[in-house]
C-alpha cells in the first residue's frame, strides 16, 4: 500500500473502532436517543453519568496483571494515557487462559517494551486480585488465587491510581479454567454425549453459579470498581459438532452437556434426553465421515438437514445450552446491580459471532441488552482474516463439503453481508478490511435498538477519537 492509501485505511479503521467503543457503552435508553436525528449532536455524550464525567468518551484497553508487575503501575498508566488517551481499563482479574493474562504467546514476536521473555514455564492463572474468604464460604473452589505474580493484588494496586487519573476500572473475567490446577473442578465439569467429563465447566451446575456470583460480590464490595465484564467464548453442542468455529478442528467436536443438571433441565422443558443423545451420536458419526472425505449419496448438506429433521431434539438441546449461558449473564448482572446499581455490567462477545451464521443466530443483541449496560463485540480486522479462513475450512469440511472452499467463502460473504474481496488463500495475510469494523458496529447498533440503523448515527461516535494522531 502507498502512504496515501495507508492513511485512508487508518482513518477508516479509527472511525470504525471508535464507533465500536462508544456504541458498546450506550445504555438502552441512550441508544434510543442516539437514533433520533435531533440528538445527533449529543449522542457521543449520552452513555452514562460516569462517562460524562470523563468527557463522554470511552477509550478502553484490555490489560493483564503481568504488565503492571513487569513495568510498574504508574508507568503503564502513563503509557496508556500519553500514547492513546485511554480512560478505561479492562483488567483481566480471573482466568486460566494465557491469552488475556499472560505475556506473549510462544512463537510470537516479543513486544517493544516490558519483559522480553515468554512465560511458558511460569504462567499459572486464577484470580489476580486478593481473595476475601468471607465471600466464598459455600463455594466449591477454595484455592484459586493466581500464584505466578506472588501476592500482587491487581485491583488493589491499580484501581485507586486509575481513579485518581479519572480512568475507570472494569473487572474482566473469563470462562476459562484449568482442571489440573483447580481442585474439585471435575465436580462441575461438562459431561459429553458419551458420558465423559470435559475440561469445560457446566453453566447449569449450581456450584459454578455460586462461585461466579461470589467473585462478583467480592470485587464489587471490596474495590471501587466501575464495572464487570465476563467473556465466554463457547457455544452449544450443535455448533461444536459441525466445526462451526475458528480454531483447531479434527472432525470431532465437544458435544455437551449431558450432566445430571442439564438432563433435569431438558426434561423440565419436555425434551427427550435419549432422543437428543441418539441424534447427536448420529450427527457426530456423520461429521466424522464427512471430515474424512466420505460423501453421502444425497450430499453432505442434505444429509445434515435430514438428521436435524429426524432429531429436532438436537436443536432443542442447542437452545438449552445457549439459554443457560444467557442465564449466567442474568446472574452476573443481577448480583452486581444488587450491590451497586451504578456498576456497569457487560459482555465480551466472541469473534465467532462475525464468522458463523449458525452462532450469530444465537447471539441476539436485542435479547442480550436486557441484562447489559454494554457489549464489547469482538471485531478485530487484522486477525479476523486468518480466523475467518480457519472457520471456512472447518465448516467446509463438514456440512458445506458439496461446494468448493472458495464457494463456501463466497456464500458466507453473502450471508453475513460482507463486501470483502480477499480469496481464501489471501485472507490469512490480508486480514479483513477496516470497513468490516464499521459494518459490524452498524449491525450491533441496529441489533440493540431493534430498528433501522442510519449511517448518520456513526458520525457522533467519530468524535471520540478525533484527538488521536496516528504517526
Amino acid at each position: 500500500m502507498n502512504d496515501s492509501s495507508l492513511d485512508l485505511s487508518r482513518r477508516k479503521f479509527l472511525k470504525g473502532a471508535t464507533a465500536a467503543s462508544v456504541t458498546g457503552l450506550l445504555a438502552p435508553g441512550d441508544v434510543a436517543k442516539a437514533a433520533d436525528p435531533e440528538n445527533q449532536a449529543t449522542a457521543s455524550q449520552g452513555a452514562t453519568a460516569s462517562q460524562a464525567a470523563a468527557g463522554g468518551k470511552f477509550i478502553g484497553i484490555q490489560v493483564g496483571a503481568v504488565s503492571f508487575v513487569d513495568e510498574g503501575v504508574d508507568k503503564v498508566l502513563d503509557l496508556f494515557q500519553e500514547k492513546a488517551r485511554v480512560n478505561a481499563l479492562m483488567l483481566a482479574v480471573f482466568t486460566y487462559g494465557r491469552g488475556i493474562a499472560g505475556r506473549q504467546l510462544p512463537g510470537q514476536p516479543l513486544p517493544d517494551h516490558g519483559a522480553q521473555e515468554y512465560d511458558s514455564n511460569t504462567f499459572h492463572g486464577g484470580c489476580y486480585a486478593a481473595v476475601h474468604t468471607q465471600y466464598y464460604p459455600d463455594t466449591i473452589f477454595k484455592d484459586f488465587r493466581a500464584p505466578d505474580l506472588g501476592d500482587f493484588d491487581l485491583l488493589g494496586a491499580v484501581v485507586p491510581k486509575a481513579k485518581s487519573r479519572r480512568m475507570r476500572s472494569y473487572c474482566w473475567f473469563e470462562d476459562v479454567y484449568n482442571p489440573r490446577l483447580l481442585a474439585n473442578f471435575e465436580k462441575v465439569a461438562e459431561v459429553d454425549v458419551y458420558g465423559r467429563r470435559t475440561g469445560q465447566a457446566c453453566l447449569n451446575h449450581p456450584e459454578l453459579r455460586r462461585f461466579l456470583a461470589a467473585l462478583v460480590e467480592d470485587w464489587v464490595k471490596s474495590y471501587d470498581v466501575d464495572g464487570i465484564m465476563w467473556g465466554s467464548e463457547r457455544q452449544g453442542p450443535l455448533n461444536n459438532a459441525i466445526g462451526s468455529h475458528h480454531g483447531r478442528f479434527t472432525g470431532r467436536g465437544r458435544i455437551t452437556c449431558f450432566c445430571e443438571h442439564c438432563i433435569e433441565k431438558g426434561r423440565e422443558r419436555g425434551v427427550s434426553v435419549e432422543r437428543a443423545r441418539e441424534g447427536f451420536i448420529e450427527l457426530d458419526q456423520f461429521v466424522r465421515a464427512a471430515w474424512a472425505g466420505e460423501r453421502p449419496s444425497d450430499g453432505t448438506f442434505v444429509t445434515f438437514w435430514r438428521i436435524l429433521l429426524n432429531h429436532p431434539e438436537i436443536v432443542a438441546w442447542e437452545k438449552l445450552w445457549t439459554d443457560s449461558q444467557q442465564e449466567i449473564y442474568g446472574l452476573i448482572y443481577g448480583t452486581a446491580k444488587g450491590i451497586n446499581n451504578r456498576v456497569q455490567v457487560g459482555w465480551h462477545i466472541w469473534h465467532n459471532n462475525s464468522f458463523s451464521p449458525f452462532y450469530r443466530a444465537e447471539q441476539d443483541y436485542w435479547k442480550l441488552r436486557q441484562t447489559s449496560d454494554f457489549l464489547k463485540v469482538v471485531s478485530y480486522n487484522n486477525c479476523g482474516g486468518p480466523r475467518l479462513a480457519e472457520y471456512i475450512r472447518n465448516i467446509h469440511s463438514t456440512v458445506f463439503r458439496d461446494a468448493s472452499p472458495e464457494e463456501c467463502l463466497a456464500l458466507h460473504y453473502r450471508i453475513l453481508g460482507y463486501e470483502e474481496k480477499s480469496s481464501l488463500e489471501q485472507l490469512p495475510t490480508a486480514g479483513l478490511s477496516a470497513d468490516y469494523v464499521a459494518r459490524e458496529t452498524k449491525r450491533a447498533l441496529a441489533g440493540v435498538r431493534d430498528s433501522e440503523m442510519r449511517l448518520a448515527n456513526l458520525a457522533a461516535a467519530g468524535e471520540s477519537l478525533k484527538e488521536l494522531t496516528i504517526t
